[in-house]
């Protein structure tokens, strides 16, 4: 008996690998993701600006990222003590302008350094709704509670997205030509702009990466998360407490769609290999200082060194560290 509508994904899904740098920008969803990633020992970097929820917004940040130009004091505004930018998270915020510049220009840096190296960008959409300051015109990714009247509030058309991504898909082939783009579309509804709203905004993402993917098939492609709850989930139990979020149950199962099209069983063994380390490290012992679980340590550190032998480019310094520090005491 059929109880799902299983949705078909695309066969030219690219085959992620350890050995692969990965960038994501976007949306929450794409936190979520990019957490499983990291988790997972990929090199990857997750929204070097913070949450980007609309098409502008990942545009200038993937600019600002191609030319790596520095923030300056002129970018940032002071409210209540505290530094903001417009275009970053509040995450990013600080009570200094230069403590703020610092945290928005390293991983700005970081970023543009790994451009050229880059094999593959994840690009999540979460909605086409916009805010723009009245003042400058500027697109801003986070209003940072500022009052309401500074802003202007439209939504993205089509042919805006695909023209400013055509010029930006183009630019980012000849500074990262190993790059290929994996567009998404959240599922996370965003209630406040109205369902028949956020409807609309949805329609807007998926018709303009359809045309990119249309118009560049191999440097693009489209991964269906958003149609995967709306259609093949499609039950409220898969939602958070809010009704808006997808549930951690929701979230597992895109990423077990996503592995099982575009990992290896080399690459799932690496995964699992990474749970198995990190579930002995999140055990907790009835005595650290005994024999038995410095010995239990110890096969943890003997498990990491065995898999960094055959994968070298695999991270595990926190997890030696946590360790070491454990085998001191």
């Amino acid at each position: 008996m059929q109880l799902t509508t299983p949705i078909e994904l695309p066969k030219n899904l690219p085959h992620i690998a350890h050995s692969d740098n990965l960038l994501l920008l976007g949306s929450c969803f794409a936190e979520h993701i990019g957490s499983r990633l990291q988790k997972a020992k990929f090199a990857c970097d997750v929204n070097p600006f913070g949450i980007l929820y609309n098409p502008s917004s990942v545009y200038g940040a993937l600019k600002r990222i191609i030319t790596g130009k520095p923030y300056t004091v002129a970018d940032l505004f002071c409210d209540k003590g505290y530094y903001h930018s417009y275009m970053h998270h509040g995450s990013f915020s600080a009570n200094s302008e230069e403590e703020a510049l610092k945290r928005i220009n390293t991983r700005l840096l970081d970023a543009h350094k790994a451009l050229p190296e880059l094999e593959y960008l994840l690009i999540t959409f979460g909605t086409s709704w916009i805010y723009t300051l009245r003042q400058t015109g500027e697109v801003v990714s986070n209003c940072h509670k500022q009052p309401a009247s500074l802003f202007e509030r439209r939504r993205l058309a089509v042919s805006e997205i695909v023209t400013s991504y055509k010029g930006l898909i183009e630019q980012l082939a000849e500074k990262a030509p190993n790059c290929k783009i994996l567009f998404t579309v959240s599922p996370i509804r965003h209630i406040k702009d109205g369902l028949h709203e956020n409807q609309l905004s949805k329609a807007t993402l998926l018709l303009a990466i359809d045309e990119l993917c249309t118009y560049y098939p191999k440097q693009t492609v489209y991964f269906p998360s958003y149609e995967i709850v709306i259609d093949e989930l499609r039950d409220y139990r898969f939602y958070a407490d809010d009704m808006l979020h997808p549930s951690s149950l929701a979230i597992d199962y895109i990423w077990q769609r996503f592995g099982n099209s575009c990992f290896s069983t080399t690459t799932k063994g690496i995964i699992k290999a990474c749970e198995e380390i990190a579930k002995a490290l999140a055990h907790r012992p009835f005595n650290e200082g005994s024999d038995a679980h410095k010995r239990f340590l110890e096969q943890i550190v003997l498990k990491i060194k065995q898999l960094k032998e055959k994968y070298p480019n695999l991270d595990f310094d926190n997890e030696l560290d946590i360790c070491h520090t454990q085998l001191n005491k």
